[in-house]
């Protein structure tokens, strides 16, 4: 097929665009570059052996978005482009519900206009909510868009109702909606991996930061909950993982709504990662303990089960996995 990844220059679309290209797909990649490097095309080109085509737009640009569509005729979209730190929609929540909702629209818009009726959404764990003390993991079955914690978690869910709305209106539009959990981890070539622009908000590019000597010291955001060790759990899935999870989606795409958890149905502690990272590396990093963060959960952890039965697909790599093809891309780095 000829796919459109929006936002594939970021982090899991670079994963995501190797994994379509060794498929054997067409893609082109429309990003903004606001947090993610150009260089990017050329190193998925040396892993892949093809590189992408590129349109350096911006979704809130309907104009340009939609003269993209017309200049290519895409067979379906993977969306992933938005903005994805949970602290900082906490502290610029317009900027979020802007980008990511309105961006949504007109993707949608220009979708419906050149009649690309093929949709992969990059959704969330987040839409799930604080559920309180209920330790079951979470599953598709459960209701969303009920006290979601974060105004990056709202986008979520509320874009998830416009995909829902988009195919109530339109009986042979296809979207599959994946929910990820904690992507982590870096291609196996060493060529790509996490890498934000500014300060990071998630743990694993703060670890490498802190390793590569960029930031000072890393802060674990509370030791007082109540998990084993005190620090939040979560479900950490190799992002190779993940990018394999949409092609499956891809091939199983139908007619309406699917939903699908993406992770491994374990939960980590923060805590027990950087143990592990500094045991692998031999390096121990200078931490500290710092006050919980707005928004953060106790603990999450996918069930990932409907992904392996409807979609055959289940994660393989391991947390060891995830700290050794980091360390790779790091050598790359330093």
């Amino acid at each position: 097929m000829n796919i459109l990844v929006t936002g594939g220059t970021g982090y899991i679309g670079s994963h995501t665009t190797i994994e379509l290209i060794k498929a054997g797909h067409t893609v082109a990649i429309m990003d903004n570059l606001s947090n993610s490097k150009i260089e990017v095309l050329d190193k998925i080109e040396i892993i892949a052996g093809k590189k992408p085509a590129f349109f350096p737009v911006d979704l809130l640009d309907f104009d340009a978005t939609l003269k993209a569509f017309k200049s290519s005729r895409f067979d379906a979209v993977i969306h992933f482009a938005g903005l994805k730190a949970v602290g900082e929609s906490v502290e610029k929540p317009l900027w979020y519900y802007e980008n990511n909702i309105e961006g949504t629209i007109n993707l949608l818009k220009a979708m419906k206009e050149t009649d690309v009726s093929k949709l992969i959404f990059s959704s969330s764990a987040t839409v799930y909510g604080d559920r309180g003390e209920d330790s079951a993991r979470l599953n598709e079955t459960m209701t969303t868009g009920v006290n979601v914690t974060n105004p990056y978690g709202w986008t979520k869910a509320m874009i998830e109702q416009i995909i829902r709305d988009v195919c109530g209106a339109d009986p042979k539009f296809e979207a599959t909606v994946l929910r990820y959990f904690n992507p982590v981890g870096a291609d196996k070539s060493g060529l790509i991996g996490e890498d934000p622009n500014g300060i990071p908000n998630n743990l694993m590019p703060i670890v490498m930061k802190v390793y590569l000597g960029k930031i000072p010291e890393l802060t674990i955001f509370g030791d007082d909950y109540d998990t084993e060790d005190g620090s939040c759990e979560r479900d950490f899935i190799h992002v190779t993982d993940l990018a394999k999870g949409h092609l499956k989606a891809l091939e199983h795409s139908k007619p309406g709504v699917s939903v699908y958890n993406l992770g491994t149905g374990k939960a980590t502690s923060v805590l027990s990662i950087v143990n592990a990272f500094e045991k692998i590396s031999g390096k121990t990093l200078p931490k500290k303990i710092g006050r919980r963060r707005a928004g953060d959960l106790k603990s999450i952890c996918a069930d990932p089960e409907k992904a392996e039965k409807e979609l055959g697909w289940k994660a393989e790599l391991s947390i060891e996995d995830v700290i050794e093809d980091t360390l790779r891309y790091l050598g790359n780095c330093e």
